[in-house]
């Protein structure tokens, strides 16, 4: 259990190192590239790992089934949209624009990619408390696929922390730690949600749903905004499908 929780924060941490590799400053199609592929991975998760195993577990409802993974959907999505409005931070495609404030801006940029990490981590948890208490629909490598997949795609999201700040004169080494940090919410939120599973294992639907909405809300919200901003944004399409087709194969695979 306890590899599975620390892979998506290694992700993160990899991709904040690429300032010790790269140059000052990420190239706008770049950006676009890996944030599209990030939506694609976030989409693709949400569904096949969270969406309908939660269906799964609602069979034995029939039609109503729909029910409980609807409800934790829509409160899942309400929970980002009052974290997003009660949290200070800047919107991605924010990121190059204002004027520099220095540590101000540079906690904004981190609580923004902080907020994107949060419902992702509290998707792992919810799937490892499934299979750690013996829920039929989830199985250790479908754990495993889901913790791998957003890895990946938390590889940009690491740069996309680090290398604007790079850009603004920061040193490497600083700049790598504010990366980090946006990720440590991951295994944090995976744990309590672990710990706190034992008392809300009969609404599990409710938990799935709820962590595929969160995540739906960042991609809509926050990625694909970003990757479709001004002209010529295919190479975020394109690679938003790769980062679906990635994450299914891989979930598909190892589920």
């Amino acid at each position: 259990m306890w590899n599975i929780i620390i892979i998506p924060f290694l992700g993160t941490a990899l991709g904040a190192a690429s300032v010790f590799l790269l140059k000052k400053e990420m190239g706008r199609e770049t950006q676009r590239a890996l944030t599209g592929f990030a939506s694609g991975v976030m989409v693709s998760a949400s569904f096949f790992s969270l969406l309908l195993p939660a269906l799964d577990e609602t069979a034995d409802m029939g039609k109503m089934g729909f029910l409980p993974v609807s409800v934790g959907f829509a409160v899942g999505m309400l929970f980002l949209l009052v974290m997003d409005v009660v949290t200070p931070h800047m919107h991605l495609n924010q990121c190059e624009e204002g004027p520099r404030t220095g540590l101000k801006r540079t906690t904004k940029l981190v609580l923004a990619v902080t907020l994107h990490n949060l419902p992702e981590g509290m998707a792992v948890g919810i799937v490892c408390a499934g299979w750690l208490y013996g829920n039929h629909t989830i199985s250790f490598t479908g754990a495993l696929a889901l913790a791998l997949g957003i890895a990946i795609q938390n590889l940009p999201e690491g740069a996309i922390v680090s290398m604007p700040l790079l850009g603004e004169g920061m040193p490497r080494g600083k700049t790598f730690l504010y990366g980090v940090l946006s990720g440590v919410v991951e295994p944090v939120g995976a744990l309590l949600v672990i710990a706190a599973s034992g008392f809300f294992i009969p609404l599990m639907p409710y938990l799935l749903s709820f962590a595929a909405g969160a995540m739906i809300y960042v991609v809509v919200e926050e990625l694909i905004p970003e990757m479709s901003e001004g002209e010529h944004s295919n190479i975020g399409t394109i690679f938003l499908a790769m980062g679906f087709i990635l994450m299914m194969t891989l979930d598909v695979g190892l589920g």
